[in-house]
């Protein structure tokens, strides 16, 4: 299969998972022959997501698991960006985490100590806030505790849902909201659509034009632009065909699907 003219201009695609690549744990219709295209194509990709309940090595075993031909420098993660503002901030030497072990394993990698469950959780340095399904009131309760006392509030983006067979899911957004909430205090997000993750994935790839292609107007597209570059949307997450045609600015491309956009037809 051949790539879409429109496609021409771009020497990158910078490509969300959730909602775009797969919904669960299946693949939206044609995505790995879009993939395939892709890369038959000369494009160079990269997959930039906010999803923090797993580490690169995983998003590595599920692409090929799925079928998506992948390698671990493709995969930009929220979690290493958290990992690196951890690292850098020397201000910081113990934190309180919600999130997955993915998440725990970011944090611990960056050189701070963990202090969920400790008698000195209360006088951690930052809290970490990421969507898990684990998520309970123990660790909200420890978040908030911490950022009531002076700790810097970090999070891994604002995503009200995410995309799931049954339906949406709540996302890390409503999470960050019930600790900003609580302490009266805003964190400080990292993930799309700040625009870290897109600078790091060009940095990957070199110089070249670059698209993004996400399912989410406030993440995937105002993140683009954040980083100076196209974004399109595809409607197999959650952005709907009214409101990415209502949007302003709009688009750069929406697409019922990622092979939608990518694929001559």
């Amino acid at each position: 299969m051949h790539v879409a003219a429109a496609l021409d201009p771009y020497d990158h695609v910078l490509l969300d998972l959730d909602g775009c690549l797969w919904v669960g744990d299946e693949p939206t219709v044609d995505a790995v022959a879009a993939l395939s295209a892709l890369r038959a194509a000369g494009k160079r990709v990269a997959f930039v997501t906010n999803d923090a309940r797993h580490g690169d090595d995983e998003f590595v075993r599920k692409l090929w698991r799925l079928g998506f031909q992948a390698s671990r420098e493709e995969i930009v993660t929220v979690g290493g960006a958290v990992q690196f503002v951890c690292a850098q901030t020397e201000a910081w030497r113990t934190a309180i985490v919600i999130g997955a072990p993915a998440m725990h394993e970011h944090v611990s990698d960056a050189g701070l100590r963990i202090l969920n469950g400790s008698d000195l959780a209360d006088h951690a340095d930052v809290v970490v806030v990421a969507g898990h399904d684990g998520f309970d009131y123990a660790e909200l309760t420890a978040a908030v505790r911490a950022a009531l006392r002076g700790a810097s509030v970090i999070c891994t983006g604002r995503d009200r849902t995410f995309p799931m067979p049954g339906g949406p899911c709540p996302g890390t957004g409503p999470i960050v909201a019930a600790v900003e909430y609580a302490a009266g205090v805003r964190a400080h997000s990292v993930g799309k659509p700040e625009p870290q993750l897109f600078a790091t994935a060009l940095d990957r790839l070199g110089p070249g034009r670059a698209l993004v292609v996400g399912d989410r107007l406030d993440a995937d597209v105002e993140g683009a632009r954040a980083a100076g570059i196209d974004g399109a949307i595809v409607l197999t997450g959650i952005t709907t065909a009214q409101e990415a045609e209502a949007a302003d600015p709009a688009p750069a491309f929406i697409a019922p699907s990622l092979a939608d956009l990518v694929l001559a037809r």
